[in-house]
């Protein structure tokens, strides 16, 4: 918040939505390495609502990148490490640039089918050298793009089960409440395209985050994880 507010500029509010499930993750399942971000083999976190940087800087930061406190007080500033969207190949640790909706849910079915390539390739039966998982924070705006249709379908027909995807359920864009102009059984559109849904999520509730993502990794699919910012959704900052 205290970045945001320095800058001016940014979106406060879907941070912070999404913290307690990325705290989650980031703790308990992301397998990476802070001190070499290239390792080939380490999962794959895409963040596909690219306005929510700051959360991705913060994890980050905190996890030991090289992202000092500086770069977060610069938060979208000129020849900062912190933009207002993540670009690969400028922060360490971030995979893709993301900043068009869906553009990172895209990225990582790409990225899924990467893993699943190589791993054909390279594996042996008794030794397994491509061995990762992909996780994607996707919101409303993501999902009501053309592209989400296509990625997803196609995530579906492949069966990529290292394909993990938390949809920020919030009904909320930065042109207010989506139900005035969007109507959309998600759940049961990904369910159309063969995917695991975990449905209505309490995305403040560790236990309900823990168990959602241990669903997946023994299912031959991928794994949609529909979860509800419950409590104050800070309708104004989204």
């Amino acid at each position: 918040m205290d970045a945001v507010q320095k800058a001016n500029s940014g979106h406060p509010g879907a941070p912070m939505g999404m913290a307690d499930i990325a705290e989650v993750l980031w703790n308990d399942f992301l397998k990476h390495n802070p001190e070499n971000p290239q390792w080939y083999d380490r999962d794959r976190f895409i963040l596909s609502n690219g306005h929510a940087s700051m959360l991705l800087y913060s994890l980050l930061h905190l996890t030991g990148y090289d992202l000092p406190i500086e770069e977060i007080k610069n938060f979208r500033q000129l020849h900062s490490k912190t933009p207002g969207h993540p670009e690969i190949g400028y922060t360490p640790g971030v995979e893709t640039t993301t900043g068009p909706l869906g553009q990172g849910l895209a990225n990582a079915v790409g990225l899924a089918i990467a893993e699943r390539t190589l791993a054909a390739q390279f594996n042996q039966p008794d030794h397994e050298i491509v061995d990762h998982f992909t996780y994607v924070f996707m919101g409303d705006g993501c999902l009501m793009e053309g592209i989400s249709h296509e990625v997803c379908s196609l995530a579906g027909t492949l069966g990529l089960g290292k394909l993990i995807g938390f949809y920020d359920h919030n009904g909320i864009s930065i042109d207010g409440e989506t139900k005035g102009w969007f109507t959309d059984d998600t759940a049961k559109r990904f369910e159309a395209y063969h995917w695991h849904v975990v449905h209505e999520i309490d995305g403040h509730d560790p236990e309900a985050v823990k168990k959602a993502i241990l669903e997946s990794p023994e299912r031959e699919g991928q794994t949609l994880a529909d979860y509800l910012p419950y409590g104050d959704r800070l309708w104004f900052a989204e």
